[in-house]
């Protein structure tokens, strides 16, 4: 299988990388250089239509695309350790965190980025004071979360899982264009200091 990817600060790979890291599967990651906008090629696009990265390609020519999907097809084959829980319950509230770290967090990074970021200004029409409202937005999902960690050191709860993969990739990704996690959310720190320490932070 090829697993297609890029290098860091994209978020999305690096969400894929931490997970096989974290199940201790060897899968060299395939680089598609977004800069040279590969990505968009037709020839990639035939594997992903959405020309987005990762996309994870089997043996028989089976393409899945979306880091979450990718990963659960990963959890399928080899289910241990753990990272979307063992039971009905443990499994419905990592999907739950991860759902509410891609809408409530990922989200106002993303438009922060796409509307604010020079870096993206010659790819789309800029709307700059809604990428620049998006920092308000995303300072009140850090507040958010300081509540929720504040009795657990995980986001899902006692166990790193998949919504802490989702959630690292997303501040460090938020930290790289220019907004930080703030020093008054103690409780986020602590929880951010303990995943980076993780060897698979490093992916």
């Amino acid at each position: 299988m090829i697993l297609y990817g890029a290098p860091n600060p994209a978020p999305n790979p690096r969400r894929v990388r931490i997970f096989l890291a974290e199940k201790g599967i060897d899968l060299p990651e395939t680089r598609v250089d977004m800069m040279k906008r590969e990505h968009k090629a037709v020839e990639f696009r035939a594997k992903n239509s959405m020309g987005q990265l990762p996309t994870l390609e089997l043996d028989d020519g089976t393409c899945i695309s979306e880091t979450v999907a990718i990963c659960r097809y990963f959890e399928e084959i080899q289910p241990q350790p753990a990272l979307f829980g063992t039971t009905a319950v443990e499994k419905a509230i990592i999907d739950m965190w991860v759902r509410r770290v891609e809408f409530t967090v990922m989200t106002p990074v993303g438009m922060f980025w796409r509307h604010a970021h020079p870096r993206t200004a010659a790819l789309l029409t800029q709307f700059k004071d809604f990428g620049e409202s998006n920092k308000d937005t995303y300072k009140g999902a850090q507040k958010w979360l300081n509540r929720e960690l504040e009795d657990r050191d995980f986001v899902a709860g006692g166990a790193y899982t998949m919504a802490d993969i989702c959630l690292l990739t997303t501040v460090d990704f938020a930290g790289w264009i220019g907004l930080p996690l703030e020093d008054e959310f103690a409780n986020l720190k602590a929880w951010h200091a303990r995943v980076s320490a993780r060897p698979s932070a490093e992916a």
